[in-house]
């Protein structure tokens, strides 16, 4: 197999590698696929927003801060059982993995993160693998959350750190890396990514690319989500990102870091069938399903059935990450 894992991308080497003509950009990262991957397996990973809105943050893209008018309502942590019944509900559609996500700036140590102590121990004993995306995370809480036996752990990049500000002032580009680290250090899988679509420059996302496959190791799950434009939010009237461009990211991500899951994730709704399968044959190889992207419309359990038949794509199963190399 040839050797091709690196962390040290230069960024005219990521440059070069975007702006290859598309159909040899695509051959390249399918051969990369092909080399650490089934191409026709697809993980299918299912989110419950397990508590929604009322975000003290000021993410311009996200309606579920509260510093804007959009049509989602402030909720309480959900219940136990109700989480439970959720997952098992998404498990029969195929996922194996399951990710809870609280609109909190950061986890607090308190009654609530306890609660999802005990519903990541209960979704764990389901043999999924489960992820968490709850904001900002001191060590103790990651160690809590890797003894409750969690898998991975969602902290999105977003874009650039030159941009960042521009769409988040709550928090910083550091405080996003150091939770990074600290996922990192507790032995939790990382899953990081980013949103095109927000205004930002070509060189934006190449940057950002490039700050994920200079990490050591590279990020085990890459989230590549096209901007869902939501009335209410600064980012509403944003022009939609083409299919072109996502074609080109997925493709970077695949090449520069080869091990990694590549996920559409929001934005899928608007993609059709043609344009998903373009991203798989450039390296794509998970969904986010479910017809609720935390509380953005997304492709029915039932159309990415279809679609699965019809690309006779089949369904990743759990922890394969983890098995040694030539494990059945």
């Amino acid at each position: 197999m040839v050797e091709d894992i690196r962390s040290d991308w230069s960024a005219e080497e990521i440059q070069k590698v975007y702006h290859t003509p598309l159909l040899d950009l695509i051959q390249q990262a399918g051969k990369v696929h092909q080399r650490h991957h089934k191409p026709s397996e697809i993980q299918v990973c299912s989110i419950i927003s397990i508590k929604t809105g009322g975000c003290p943050e000021d993410c311009k893209y996200c309606p579920q801060s509260s510093r804007y008018q959009t049509h989602v309502e402030a909720q309480p942590l959900m219940e136990h059982d109700e989480v439970i019944e959720k997952a098992k509900y998404a498990i029969t559609q195929g996922a194996t993995r399951v990710c809870l996500a609280a609109a909190w700036r950061g986890v607090r140590d308190s009654k609530q993160f306890d609660q999802v102590l005990e519903i990541v121990k209960s979704l764990t004993n389901l043999g999924v693998e489960v992820c968490c995306t709850l904001g900002m995370l001191k060590e103790h809480q990651a160690k809590k959350l890797a003894d409750a036996g969690l898998y991975a752990y969602n902290h999105n990049l977003d874009t650039s750190k030159d941009y960042y500000s521009t769409i988040i002032t709550t928090r910083t580009y550091e405080d996003r890396l150091n939770t990074l680290d600290v996922v990192e250090q507790a032995n939790i899988s990382v899953c990081c990514g980013g949103i095109l679509g927000m205004g930002e420059k070509l060189e934006d996302r190449l940057a950002l690319i490039r700050t994920l496959a200079t990490r050591d190791p590279h990020p085990e799950s890459v989230p590549i989500n096209r901007l869902v434009r939501v009335k209410g939010t600064p980012l509403e009237d944003q022009p939609p990102v083409s299919t072109w461009d996502m074609i080109r990211m997925v493709s970077l991500a695949r090449i520069t870091m080869p091990k990694a899951m590549v996920r559409l994730s929001a934005g899928r709704l608007e993609m059709s069938i043609e344009q998903q399968a373009l991203c798989f044959l450039a390296g794509a190889n998970s969904i986010h399903a479910g017809e609720i992207l935390l509380t953005t419309p997304n492709p029915k359990f039932d159309a990415d059935h279809e679609m699965f038949e019809l690309l006779g794509l089949t369904k990743r199963p759990a922890f394969e990450a983890r098995k040694p190399a030539g494990c059945c």
